[in-house]
Order: structure tokens, then sequence, then C-alpha cells
């Protein structure tokens, strides 16, 4: 199947049996042929634009309905809940999820409902930053009108002026009548930004650096002129708690903030041009190394799309606190903790250097395998010193042969370091730097003999 057709034979039946019609009459509505009809409802051909519209004008129907896919992450989505080690005996692969979400959506559907809010789903029922996560990967982080809006706006502002910086300066005093004032970290000790509308500043901190400054002025400039926009696509999405909610309009300005620092068709062409050199696009635009991560997950507009890259930010403990799949279709990001021998973990030992590693993950065949990933240290936005991250960005291995950073990398994955889902999911055996033994597994015990690891065990 194209990737981009669209195979709605489940929701036409629907429609159809719905109506109480035959294929003859509801394919007489459509003014196609039964046959033809009779192949779009067995998922044998896509809809056509036409035969949409017909189907809008003849039955007053929802054209959202026909993608219910989208609901829950499409396949993408549906392979991150199939990665669960509780599935990993089955060997259910992409092409096997693929057909169901095609032949049964619904299906599909009440399955992710059921994994979401059950077992060990049940917490993502209840946590506001997960279903924030969530309706970001349903996006699969990519917003087109926001994207479109901030180039617009970006440009507007490079007909007369080269320093985004100063340029976003001037936009805010000129059609907000709001200035810029930088203040002492004993002023904001516990704040990066304060918008003081009776003194009509906004004030930020002196600890932030340039990058970042800009980024806090991109945000207060997205909050003042499209609250609007932001407002109604979280709207849209229809969470029960208002936490998440507010969450995922954080995201949001934040995207709108990083599309008009890095705008999408002179960015992208900067990417291709590049070979995707990550120190080079972050002295080019003038943005963080997270910042420039974060704008690499959102490379899908439709005709002129990036690389796939995900996006992840870990600390010294191992633990995710921003998770960006985007297209990649990766599962890497889905346990409670990060493996040790991945490099986003190692970075912390190499501050400031871009490390590189090629690995392959242990677990489902929902995913691919092979992963071609980047890590370096950031510190926390105006902690200096006193907060220190690792971001990571990966990319299929597949895709990786021309970009910068991977020049000198073996991509093979018989090269690639294994590492699995964090300990407590991981089954690979006599890992020396495992901490615990995989939950449900069997516990061996050798009274004449000691393993490399202090955990020896057999089949769940």
């Amino acid at each position: 199947m194209s990737e981009g057709a669209l195979f709605a034979g489940p929701a036409m039946r629907r429609l159809r049996k719905k109506e109480g019609l035959t294929q003859a009459a509801m394919a007489a509505r459509l003014s196609i042929s039964a046959s033809y009809l009779n192949l779009i409802e067995r998922n044998q051909r896509p809809l056509s634009a036409r035969v949409i519209v017909q189907v809008v004008d003849q039955f007053d129907f929802d054209p959202r309905s026909l993608r219910e896919d989208e609901a829950i992450g499409g396949v993408d989505g549906l392979s991150r809940r199939f990665a669960d080690e509780r599935f990993s005996e089955f060997g259910i692969d992409r092409d096997e999820i693929a057909e169901f979400l095609a032949a049964a959506p619904h299906a599909a559907a009440a399955f992710a409902r059921l994994y979401d809010t059950a077992g060990s789903g049940a917490r993502e029922a209840d946590d506001p930053l997960i279903q924030s996560r969530l309706e970001i990967e349903r996006w699969r982080n990519h917003f087109a009108d926001l994207d479109t809006m901030a180039e617009e706006l970006s440009d507007e502002l490079r007909l007369s002026r080269s320093d985004i910086g100063v340029a976003l300066g001037e936009r805010l005093r000129e059609k907000h009548q709001l200035a810029v004032r930088i203040l002492p970290r004993e002023v904001l000790p516990d704040a990066l930004r304060r918008l003081d509308l009776h003194a009509r500043q906004l004030q930020l901190s002196e600890m932030l650096s340039q990058a970042s400054r800009n980024f806090q002025v991109a945000m207060q400039i997205a909050q003042l002129e499209r609250s609007a926009e932001i407002t109604s696509i979280a709207a849209g999405s229809k969470f029960a708690d208002e936490a998440a909610r507010r969450l995922f309009e954080r995201h949001l300005v934040g995207y709108f903030a990083a599309a008009l620092l890095m705008p999408y068709s002179r960015f992208l062409r900067a990417c291709d041009a590049t070979n995707y050199d990550l120190p080079v696009l972050q002295r080019r635009f003038g943005v963080s190394f997270e910042q420039l991560a974060h704008r690499l997950t959102t490379l899908q507009r439709v005709g002129q799309r990036g690389l796939p890259f995900f996006m992840a930010r870990i600390d010294r403990a191992g633990q995710f606190s921003k998770r960006f799949s985007g297209a990649s279709a990766t599962t890497i990001l889905e346990s409670e903790s990060s493996c040790p021998l991945w490099i986003a973990n190692k970075a912390f030992e190499r501050a400031g250097e871009l490390c590189r590693q090629s690995v392959t993950v242990e677990g489902s065949d929902a995913a691919p395998a092979n992963w071609f990933t980047v890590a370096r240290t950031v510190e926390g936005s105006g902690a200096s010193e006193e907060a220190r991250f690792v971001v990571v960005l990966g990319i299929e291995a597949r895709l990786a042969a021309n970009l910068a950073q991977a020049r000198g990398i073996d991509l093979e994955q018989n090269a690639a370091q294994e590492i699995g889902p964090g300990c407590a999911r991981c089954h690979r055996p006599a890992c020396r730097q495992r901490s615990l033994p995989p939950r449900g597994a069997l516990l061996q015990f050798d009274p004449i003999s000691r393993g490399v690891t202090p955990f020896q065990f057999g089949p769940d």
C-alpha cells in the first residue's frame, strides 16, 4: 500500500450498513460501479478525492472518520504498543500490524484503548505527561498549520533584519509595545521569563544563553499572536485531564517558537545541504543542541519530508524527561528507563562532546532494530552547572549512511552495540551491566557455579 493513499474499506462498509444500502445502491449514490465499491470495502483500492467528496456530499459524513487509524497514532502508534514485552513471544512484525490496522481499524482502536487503560498501561490513563506525549505522537510531532504561520512570520522578519534576536525584540516592541529586559539572577531567582504588563516588559534571566533568550522571546510571540490557533488544536484533542491539555498547549507554543527560529523550508534545505551536520546547523540558526534536536523530529510536511529522527532527554539516573518519536517508529523510548550500554548514558562522562553509536535493540519485531544515535550533554535552562542532561538523537541505520556525524561509523547490524529496553524489560542473557532481573522471568540458582551477572533466568 502506498503510504499516502487512503484505504478506508471498513469505514465505508460500516457507513453503507448504517444507511441500510446494498453495494449497488451505495455505488449508484457515489456515481461509481458496484465492483469498484467492493474493492474499496476490501481495501484493495484507495479512496480517490472525488469519491471522498461524493461521500461527504451524499451522506453528510465527517471525512476525518475515514482515518480512524490516526486516533491511535497509525501503524507507528500500534507498533509502540505491540513492542510491549508481553507480546514478544508472538513475533508480531510491522507488516502484520499494518494489515491488522487496515482490515479491522475498530478492533485495533479497541486494543489500543485496552492497552492504554489496563495493566501496565493504567498509569497512561492517569498521567497527564503521558497523555500529552501520546497526543504528540498521534500528530507525529508535526503541526503543519503552525509551521506555515511561523514560516510566514520568519520571512516577514527577515525582509529587513538579519539578526533574529534583534528582529524578535523589534517585533515585541513594534506590535505589542513590549521591551525585552535582561534581569540579574537575584531578581529572577526562580524564573527564566516573566511578562510584566504593568512595566510593559518581557523580563529574562541573565542566566539564559543567547539561544535560550531568542527561544523565550519566540515563545512569548507565540503566546501573544497565535494563542487562538494553539488553543484550537489542543481543544480538538479532547483531553480528559486539564493538566494534560495545558502540557500539550505548552508543547505547541515551543513548537511554534522552534519553527520561527528554524523556518521549515529554509531549515530543511540547510539539513540537505550539510548532510544534517549538527554543529553547523546549530551555528547557522543560532539554536541550542536541544532546540535543534526537537526540530529534527518535526520534518514531516507532505511533499517536503526530512529524515525521521527521534529525540529524547535523559537524566543521570537514566530516566526519560522528554521523548519524541516523530515519524521514526522507534520503540527505544517506551521503557521506564534506558539501557546503561547506550551512548545516551555514557555521554555524561564526555561533557559537551558529540558521542556516536550504532545500536541494535533487543525486543519486538514490531519496529526496526538497527539505529544510529548521537548524544550530547546539555545544561538545564538557566541552571549552569546545577542541572545536566543528555539529549540523544536517533535514526534508522539504513537512513544514516550520508549523515555528517555517521562518517567512520560501521552501520552494519552485526557491528552494532546490543542494547535493551532497561533491565526490568530486557531478556538479553549474560549482560555484564545488568542491575535487575527481567520482570516475569523465572530465576535460576546454581549452587556450584556463578555466572557473569548476579541473575540467571529462564523462560517466563
